[in-house]
């Protein structure tokens, strides 16, 4: 095969893959802009709310190693599919959610099975070479992005149907998980043929020792790092923007779906059409150092955002829209919940148009820094163990969605919502500064033993 030849993606192998990434993302995006809300219909305070926001991700955590060396054991279609299974019950549950203890319930149970996005990138891995796979996987976030474009957009128009209720957008998920659920079974083919499988189960991901002596690889260890620092930061934005635009601007759930719908726009656009391009000819690690700049800009701009609600802005509208979700323990105008909302004064359009600008730098950087960590990841792993190499990464990002939500709560209630976002933007660029001193010394090919240990942790 030339070299020309080899450059070139087989879109006939990647087209089944990214439609599924796409369904399943659907599934997830559609739930993003209700699920806080669906938490304080049944009066659940900020702090109940971020430790449900760290269910998944502590799920993730335990068992997305497990998963990654399951896929690389057993084929990654299988473990796909049980991912998909594990998150088409969650969104039932959602769905029919009666109490506060359901929704922490189907939060667990998608988060153990939470495997489906590092088993996708396992198989673009296995079905690209390294000179094409930064495009590869950049074409997940890009489908990735056009989820989050659609997904908000869906879960409106649910809302909307259903007169607000909350379990409608749940029930087109959990939809949505099920159609993925057949494609995985009757479209997509294994991409790991048996002879390339590992012949040990390396099913002790469960293993905390394992996962953090993957640190001390020096082939893998900063981008470990580079990722669960990156996700902290992002994970404390995650939870927080909700309260963010709610205090200074005076959005609801809508509003912030449509912000939602904006990154997911500007993640297409970077991901599907210029990460590809711009790593060919500026490398992976140029693209993550421009990415981390921007990442930063994003926090350090917004964070001077001014107190200006929306035009429509209206405190009783939204507070019905919260309460009309549970009979019992009604949200009303004494609930801690409502401490954010903003008086109906000095209304404008100047708050969101300073948002929605200077915002913009956040999505273009995940998209820059995301595909190329990725796959750096894989181009410095043994070919035998890059599902297991994934899987660990996935544990890091969890680790930090863990964290993130957490201590990004603790400083917005303790210095304001504009003082997390500088630290927040201040805290990109120190990261900026430890990967350019620990990554810049690295090449872009894996180092380390001529040929590289099998065990990560070893």
């Amino acid at each position: 095969m030339s070299e020309k030849e080899e450059d070139r993606i087989d879109f006939k192998k990647l087209l089944p893959v990214l439609f599924v990434v796409l369904v399943d993302v659907l599934g997830l995006t559609i739930i993003i802009p209700i699920l806080p809300f669906y938490a304080i219909a049944f009066n659940a305070d900020t702090t109940t709310i971020g430790i449900l926001f760290t269910m998944y991700p502590l799920m993730q955590f335990v068992f997305g190693p497990l998963l990654g060396s399951l896929s690389d054991r057993y084929g990654r279609k299988a473990v796909l599919a049980l991912a998909q299974v594990g998150t088409f019950i969650s969104l039932l549950t959602l769905a029919f959610a009666n109490s506060l203890g359901m929704i922490f319930f189907a939060r667990i149970i998608d988060g153990i099975t939470g495997a489906n996005l590092s088993t996708a990138q396992s198989v673009i891995t296995d079905i690209t070479s390294e000179k094409n796979r930064a495009t590869g996987l950049g074409l997940i976030g890009a489908t990735f992005g056009v989820g989050f474009v659609l997904g908000p957009a869906l879960s409106g128009i649910a809302l909307r149907l259903s007169g607000n209720n909350y379990s409608a957008p749940a029930l087109l998920a959990a939809g949505f998980a099920f159609t993925s659920i057949l494609l995985t079974t009757f479209v997509l083919k294994e991409s790991l043929p048996a002879e390339k499988r590992g012949q040990k189960n390396t099913g002790n991901g469960r293993n905390f020792g394992r996962i953090f002596r993957a640190l001390l690889d020096p082939r893998l260890g900063i981008l470990f790092i580079l990722t669960f620092l990156l996700q902290v930061i992002f994970g404390s934005f995650q939870v927080t923007f909700a309260p963010f635009t709610l205090n200074l601007l005076g959005l609801n759930s809508l509003g912030n779906a449509i912000f939602f719908a904006t990154f997911g726009i500007v993640l297409a656009i970077v991901q599907g059409g210029l990460v590809g391009p711009l790593t060919k000819r500026f490398g992976e690690r140029t693209m993550i150092y421009s990415g981390l700049l921007l990442f930063s800009a994003g926090f350090l701009i917004s964070s001077f955002t001014p107190q200006q609600p929306v035009p429509w802005y209206s405190r009783a509208e939204l507070i019905a829209e919260l309460s009309q979700q549970s009979d019992e323990g009604r949200i009303n105008e004494d609930s801690e919940q409502l401490e954010l909302l903003p008086v109906e004064e000095n209304k404008g359009w100047g708050g969101l148009i300073y948002l929605l600008i200077g915002i913009l730098p956040l999505p273009v950087g995940i998209a820059l820094i995301q595909p190329n960590i990725g796959s750096m990841v894989t181009k410095r792993s043994d070919s035998a163990r890059i599902g297991e190499a994934l899987g660990i990464s996935a544990s890091f990002t969890a680790l930090g969605s863990i964290i993130g939500p957490s201590g990004g709560g603790f400083i917005f209630d303790l210095f304001g919502p504009n003082n997390l976002y500088l630290i927040s933007g201040i805290g990109g660029l120190v990261l900026l500064a430890i990967v350019l001193v620990f990554l810049q010394s690295l090449p872009e090919e894996c180092i380390g033993p001529e040929k590289p240990p099998k065990n990560l942790a070893e």
